[in-house]
């Protein structure tokens, strides 16, 4: 169980932000929506209270935000809810997912129906990971390999400079991989912690947040709050429900960041393989095999980002070949000059 006293600031805090969020989206019908959950997290601030003082514990101080609190609220202003959301939601404000694009029909009218959208998602944003990662790996140690071999023609040298750049950049994307994926689960896990502890304190008022969101997304009062209290019969599915509804985040995309890490390896140690690879084998033409084989994956690579972005196969592969193009061409010039003016 959560401190009594972290759970009050908890929730003054959010009644606070809430009605930061309300002020932007003044004249808008999620204004209403948001001034009411800023009243729910002050009744459930008042729990905590109450708890407080049935333990014999001392009044908190009257509620202040804290620096972070008025940075993110100066931001909100200044940008909006929308622009914010992934921050809010980190401080707790429930209601972002408002603001995921989503179309009205979507919202969910069985319990059956809670979560199903989100299942393909995260396969989805792994290829896409994947896709990316191949394309950085390629187009980065396509560029150092060629403009090494503007300003040198050694192949020792070259095959130094494309492992040590396929090396360097593994590692560093695998790092960064891990470190951004550890920060977001443990962001997740704090979130779905309070929220378990709020559901198990105070179910009813979680119903009636819930049942707020849904009729925002367009649901029948009636109809949200029946739904709502139906999901709070089922504890397990009824926090995956807050969780997402709530607070915008989805339990089934904590992911592993050891996993997260190894993908982005591999990813990018593909990618910068190719145009390395007629180096390492010891082909009597292999600058000219390791364009070939470039320009083919970033054929290949910019095809299948036409699966992301609707766009067709053939101008999106042509793009990427041009765009990789000219880095490669840039700094095979670049490398020969200074191979000229330095050597």
């Amino acid at each position: 169980m959560s401190d009594p006293y972290d759970s009050w600031r908890e929730e003054k805090r959010s009644a606070w932000l809430y009605r930061i969020v309300a002020e932007s989206e003044h004249g808008t019908s999620r204004a209403a929506l948001f001034d009411e959950l800023a009243q729910a997290a002050e009744a459930q601030a008042d729990i905590w209270l109450q708890a407080i003082a049935r333990d014999d514990g001392q009044a908190p101080a009257p509620f202040h935000p804290d620096l972070r609190t008025r940075i993110v609220a100066r931001l909100t202003r200044a940008f909006g809810p929308r622009a914010m959301r992934g921050v809010l939601a980190a401080m707790k404000v429930r209601g972002m997912a408002l603001y995921t694009h989503l179309p009205p029909h979507v919202t969910p009218t069985r319990v059956d129906d809670i979560g199903k959208r989100h299942q393909s998602s995260a396969a989805g944003n792994a290829l896409r990971a994947g896709v990316f990662g191949v394309n950085d790996g390629l187009v980065s140690n396509a560029a150092l390999i060629y403009g090494v071999a503007g300003a040198a023609q050694e192949p020792s040298v070259i095959v130094l400079t494309g492992v040590a750049g396929l090396l360097a950049g593994a590692f560093s994307m695998a790092a960064g991989e891990y470190v951004s994926v550890r920060a977001q689960r443990e962001m997740f896990e704090y979130q779905i912690g309070l929220e378990r502890d709020e559901l198990d304190t105070y179910p009813d008022e979680e119903a009636a947040e819930l049942a707020l969101i849904y009729a925002a997304k367009g649901m029948d009062a009636a109809e949200a709050r029946r739904l709502a209290d139906t999901l709070m019969q089922d504890p397990e599915r009824a926090l995956d429900t807050l969780a997402r509804e709530e607070l915008g985040l989805n339990p089934g995309e904590l992911g592993s960041p050891w996993v997260a890490a190894a993908s982005s390896f591999s990813a990018f140690t593909a990618g910068a393989a190719l145009p390395l690879s007629p180096f390492l084998f010891g082909y009597g033409a292999a600058l000219t095999a390791s364009i070939v084989i470039t320009a083919l994956g970033l054929f290949a690579v910019g095809a299948s980002m036409s699966l992301f972005t609707g766009r067709q196969a053939l101008l999106s592969g042509l793009r990427m070949l041009g765009i990789g193009g000219a880095a490669g061409l840039a700094t095979w010039y670049i490398g020969a000059w200074l191979g000229v003016t330095l050597g």
